[in-house]
């Protein structure tokens, strides 16, 4: 069945949507809205859609589902705004910037019916996937360890209007986290305890480029954060436990994004912000790393392949991958280790959750020849 569904927000992640929908013919884009009627209109007329009101496009009974993909600060109202329309919603990540508005949006789509789905879906591109299969095949043992980094020198050097990076509910723990903690929740399970620390390194930050060049904006979160993650050990009689650094003060790094550490071997992920790889693996008693070849599909940039899960699971009456349940926990432990940072002490993740079903290598919902 061909779904038609809305998006609200043309940035440039529309685009990603926009093309998914063609390619894998699953949905439609019937409508899109944008508080700048003009950049509505130009992706409509690139994409084939039409641009329309908000109230137009929640109005609209052939819609069934509404990507959300509006900043941050406001999807917890858009996606509320959404679910009372009675229409399911997939967000951009996060969820929300708080726990209640996460709990909130949750609550809604439970009393309607309805799904909440939520980006990011990279982990269930091929890269994450396959590193799913060979972890599942115990190809380096019972995994004990992780180590996650994402380091860089923040985004004023590129981005034109970089306040709201440095806004409550963003900084590099929201902004990025996510992708990291969901191929983490993917491979390791549900976070139990966080152990956090945060510092920001600088109070202003230079914008580097565009018309607002050499202006200062306030930093207003913290820009450096490490987390100790204990994960659910579910018959063992302890979890893995896991190392995450999100850093915007960085300037120079060459550790890896993510590794997992067994008891047979290490596996070296890639960047969970892309769909592919390179995945390798070193065994235990080998002098070599193995480059692990790829074995599920979604190479490239698919974002959006979340949303199809999730559309295709609601004519099953199956459970989605990308699911708001999965983001409320990954919101959840991001807040929780800054609680943590706060408080000087460990803490207890209070939202629990089960690692997603892996990604089939042949979803029904994937056209033939599509790799």
């Amino acid at each position: 069945m061909t779904h038609s569904i809305g998006i609200i927000g043309t940035g440039n992640i529309s685009s990603a949507y926009l093309k998914i929908a063609r390619e894998l013919g699953l949905f439609r884009v019937a409508a899109i809205t944008d508080l700048d009627p003009a950049r509505a209109q130009a992706q409509a007329s690139a994409h084939g859609s039409h641009a329309v009101t908000l109230d137009e496009l929640l109005a609209d009974p052939e819609i069934v589902a509404v990507v959300n993909l509006t900043p941050p600060a406001a999807h917890a109202a858009m996606s509320l705004a959404v679910l009372n329309a009675g229409k399911h919603v997939y967000s951009e990540k996060p969820l929300a910037t708080t726990r209640e508005d996460g709990q909130a949006i949750l609550a809604a789509a439970q009393a309607r019916g309805l799904r909440v789905g939520c980006a990011p879906d990279t982990f269930l591109g091929a890269g994450l996937q396959t590193a799913r299969e060979v972890l599942d095949a115990g190809r380096i043992g019972r995994p004990v360890a992780a180590t996650a980094f994402m380091l860089g020198g923040g985004p004023e050097g590129w981005h034109p209007d970089p306040e709201f990076f440095y806004q409550p509910g963003a900084g590099p723990l929201f902004d990025m986290g996510p992708y990291y903690l969901t191929a983490l929740v993917n491979l390791l399970g549900g976070v139990t305890r966080v152990g956090g620390s945060a510092v920001r390194a600088h109070a202003e930050r230079v914008i580097g480029s565009g018309a607002r060049q050499g202006q200062k904006v306030p930093v207003q979160t913290p820009t450096h954060v490490t987390a100790q993650l204990t994960f659910d050990g579910k018959e063992l009689e302890s979890g893995p436990v896991a190392t995450f650094i999100a850093s915007f003060d960085v300037q120079a790094s060459e550790v890896p994004r993510i590794e997992i550490y067994g008891t047979a071997g290490t596996l070296s992920l890639p960047d969970p912000n892309t769909f592919g790889g390179p995945l390798r693996m070193r065994a235990a008693g080998s002098d070599a790393w193995d480059t692990i070849e790829l074995t599920r599909p979604f190479q490239d940039n698919a974002r959006g392949i979340g949303l199809a899960d999730m559309l295709e699971a609601i004519d099953s009456d199956a459970p989605h991958r990308a699911s708001g349940e999965l983001a409320y926990h990954v919101l959840d432990v991001m807040q929780t280790t800054l609680d943590s940072a706060e408080a000087g002490r460990t803490l207890d993740v209070q939202s629990r959750t089960e690692r997603p079903a892996a990604l089939s290598a042949r979803p029904a919902w994937l056209p033939a020849g599509m790799v």
